[in-house]
């Protein structure tokens, strides 16, 4: 009778644990056409701690939502330094209601405080010709865009999430 019970127990369990590792190589497969954030998604999910939404994130630092494309849904934000990394499935261009017009790399990078995202790479504007973004700060309306110099644009014009249109390069 024992060794009935043993083969059962044995069977029960080794089916409960192919189907979790089944689940976890889903998960895995699932992520792997996903965008540099998604390793990061799957390590945090495990730990049991689920990443923001983006736009939720750059709420809490009073940065519009509206600053990156639609589709930049992966990032990576490191809570101690501040660093944000956001992955864009493409290069592209986002045009904004007051007809200024930013273009993404497919990786961005800078750091968030409080009403600022600074020392940022893979984003540029057009002033004439194309030019880096370095800073962007938020004061009330308005938004300050550092690139070469500073421009200063409307707020409201960066808080609805726009689709990005692919374009051939940075």
């Amino acid at each position: 009778m024992d060794q009935i019970l043993n083969k059962v127990g044995s069977y029960w369990f080794n089916k409960k644990a192919n189907k979790e590792l089944n689940s976890v190589g889903e998960d895995i497969n699932s992520l792997s056409t996903s965008i540099g954030g998604g390793t990061k998604w799957l390590v945090n999910k495990i730990k049991g701690k689920m990443q923001k939404p983006l736009p939720e994130l750059l709420q809490e630092y009073d940065i519009p939502i509206g600053i990156f494309p639609r589709d930049a849904t992966n990032y990576e934000f490191n809570e101690e330094t501040r660093k944000l990394t956001v992955f864009i499935p493409s290069v592209c261009e986002v045009g904004y209601k007051d007809s200024s017009v930013l273009r993404f790399a497919t990786t961005v990078t800078g750091y968030l405080e409080k009403g600022k995202f600074v020392d940022i790479e893979g984003m540029k504007t057009k002033v004439v010709i194309w030019v880096k973004v370095t800073t962007i700060s938020s004061e009330g309306s308005k938004l300050h865009f550092q690139a070469g110099m500073k421009k200063t644009r409307s707020r409201d014009a960066y808080e609805v999430l726009r689709d990005g249109v692919s374009v051939e390069k940075f």
